[in-house]
């Protein structure tokens, strides 16, 4: 991974630093954009599911780290993703993307138990529609941030050194 600067904006007068081509830090809370954005990727992709973390492979976590990193600072479990357009999210569309897949994604932690085996999140009825909801919200704000959305979930540690980054 290349960090590199983009010209400097005439209009900000700041630099927006990329890696692998998405913007760092141009929204204001770009890290909890960033621990969203980790969480949905791994939510809407049903192949990480099953290869990575229903296999067990170390380094991403499971569903429950996914559903923290996607409510923990940002409170979306108490309130709407509206509340952050200009600060996480870019517009209204996102926000309220994120919002539908909060919603589904809840209902069925709260249905199965935080501390539930990834295989009955995967077995729940609702998971697809969860998995659906998660993968639109997780295109749009990719491709809004110029990242290709079908690009595998990063390692939390991969995550860690973005958050650090800038």
């Amino acid at each position: 991974m290349t960090v590199q600067s983009s010209e400097k904006s005439s209009r900000r007068g700041r630099r927006s630093t990329r890696m692998d081509g998405m913007p760092l830090n141009d929204m204001p809370w770009w890290r909890w954009r960033s621990n969203v954005r980790s969480a949905l990727h791994m939510l809407s992709d049903p192949s990480f599911q099953q290869d990575v973390w229903l296999a067990g492979v170390d380094g991403y976590g499971d569903v429950t780290d996914a559903v923290y990193r996607l409510v923990e600072d940002t409170w979306l479990d108490n309130w709407s993703a509206e509340k952050y357009v200009g600060t996480i999210f870019r517009d209204a569309r996102e926000a309220a993307l994120v919002d539908s897949a909060v919603l589904k994604v809840l209902r069925i932690m709260h249905q199965v138990g935080p501390d539930a085996p990834v295989s009955v999140y995967l077995r729940h009825e609702g998971w697809p529609d969860a998995v659906h909801a998660a993968r639109e919200a997780h295109v749009q704000l990719a491709t809004s941030d110029g990242e290709d959305p079908d690009t595998a979930p990063r390692t939390l540690e991969v995550l860690r050194i973005v958050t650090r980054a800038a």
